[in-house]
């Protein structure tokens, strides 16, 4: 069971990664930093948005319309942010239990 926790541990983690690098790569973007016609940037920007679509867009569904901003990454995060404190309080109570 303990096996099972760390891998979703590891999973959020990477979803976490890949909100940041989505967000990081969409600033770059936006600001002119780097061309929007670099090849390689937005092939890396296309598959991160295709494998955080289908997780952002329920998120979007509910939250109401903010204009230009997204918040749905942030909900994402602080949802993330709760899987995990459960994720580590389950592991300490099978700790515990093995005790």
């Amino acid at each position: 069971m303990v096996v099972l926790i760390d891998i979703l541990a590891m999973i959020t983690q990477v979803i976490v990664m890949l909100v940041i690098i989505q967000f990081v790569i969409g600033l770059l973007f936006a600001f002119n930093v780097v061309s929007p016609s670099n090849d390689f940037l937005q092939q890396v920007y296309r598959s991160i948005n295709a494998l955080m679509e289908p997780i952002l867009a329920p998120i979007r569904r509910i939250l109401p319309a903010t204009g230009a901003i997204d918040f749905s990454p942030l909900v994402l995060l602080l949802l993330i942010k709760v899987v995990q404190m459960l994720l580590h309080g389950a592991e300490r109570s099978l700790y515990y239990q093995a005790l």
